[in-house]
């Protein structure tokens, strides 16, 4: 489906009401009308580039919930994931207009939105994608994460794990306990007798392995244990990205302000500069802002106010329209430079 203006898109979304809207690239021609050239004529040109991190992908380092389900235990995952692809799409490749969506249900979603980014081939795309990917191989491999033990660690996964080191003790000690159950760590035969001497819980364990690591240091008789605890870190907390999402020029993916049809939450945006206090399980639900709307209100001199000013909506549209903003800004700036190159001819 494609259409001429916002007028036309907002009276086919009132007659069909939609419980999903899916966003593709741009085309060489109306979508629509795809049916009418020629197959080769019909070429997506752009696209944003986009990351799905789903929660069901941490099902074998998350001990509170699975699948679908989401609590406070396990939500500071996205949070570090947010961080960790924000920073590296910054600074590593110099992209500015980033969105980050709440998916409604057990996830995130980024839209990278710069122009360097739309236009990236399906290998570029991949190249991004294979590049933040640290965490690999299936279910029944135990080890997923392998650092060089003698080469310096990568300065991109140096940074995650320093994004990593803030929320070891609030998230893996106290939220998960990711060191209570023996099966986790009898696995590694020189920390099991640490432990069963020495550990009594996931705190003071964790302590073990690093200091551990740090004894190592400098010895030939412990090759593999040098990057030990990052390793562990990585393989509990970095993120887990769908590369197929990422690397298809066709792939579609959810808008922004969707309802997701199982929660009825709204798929709202996150504020990046404060990911912290994001709260999924707070987002505002279709139910909710029906009842919002009931209520009519006015601002300070008595005139009625837009609707979603009078919703739980409003801070979510705030961030959204301060993204927009920036990205507005960006297109002036480049067309005003454009202009004076033109004069300067």
């Amino acid at each position: 489906m494609s259409f001429s203006d916002q007028q036309e898109l907002e009276k086919e979304i009132q007659k069909r009401c939609p419980y999903k809207i899916d966003i593709g690239a741009v085309f060489s021609h109306r979508p629509k009308d795809q049916k009418t050239v020629k197959a080769a004529a019909f070429q997506a040109q752009e696209k944003e580039l986009v990351f799905d991190i789903d929660m069901t992908d941490y099902d074998d380092v998350r001990n509170c919930c699975s699948g679908a389900n989401i609590c406070d235990l396990c939500w500071p995952l996205m949070r570090i994931a947010i961080k960790v692809v924000d920073r590296a799409l910054r600074d590593d490749f110099g992209f500015e207009h980033m969105l980050w969506v709440y998916s409604g249900r057990r996830g995130v979603h980024c839209w990278v939105c710069d122009e360097a980014a739309r236009k990236l081939s399906q290998n570029g795309r991949t190249a991004i994608a294979e590049y933040l990917s640290v965490v690999r191989g299936g279910e029944n491999q135990t080890k997923k994460v392998s650092l060089p033990s003698e080469d310096p660690i990568h300065p991109a996964i140096r940074h995650a794990i320093d994004i990593i080191h803030d929320h070891v003790q609030e998230y893996l000690v106290n939220k998960q306990d990711f060191l209570d159950e023996e099966e986790q760590w009898q696995k590694v035969k020189q920390l099991a007798e640490d432990f069963e001497k020495h550990g009594t819980n996931s705190k003071n364990r964790w302590a073990i392995i690093e200091k551990r690591v740090e004894q190592s240091q400098g010895k030939s008789n412990y090759p593999k244990s040098k990057n030990l605890d990052s390793e562990i870190l990585l393989q509990f907390t970095y993120p887990r990205l769908d590369v197929n999402v990422s690397k298809g020029v066709n792939h579609l993916l959810k808008s922004p302000f969707c309802i997701h049809p199982k929660t009825g939450r709204v798929c709202v945006p996150i504020d990046t500069t404060d990911v912290d206090s994001f709260d999924p399980q707070k987002v505002p639900t279709i139910s909710q802002l029906l009842e919002e709307l009931d209520n009519e209100t006015s601002d300070a001199e008595g005139k009625k106010l837009k609707d979603y000013k009078r919703t739980s909506l409003n801070g979510s549209i705030q961030v959204f329209e301060k993204f927009l903003k920036k990205l507005e800004n960006s297109w002036k700036g480049k067309l005003l430079e454009q202009s004076d190159m033109k004069r300067e001819f």
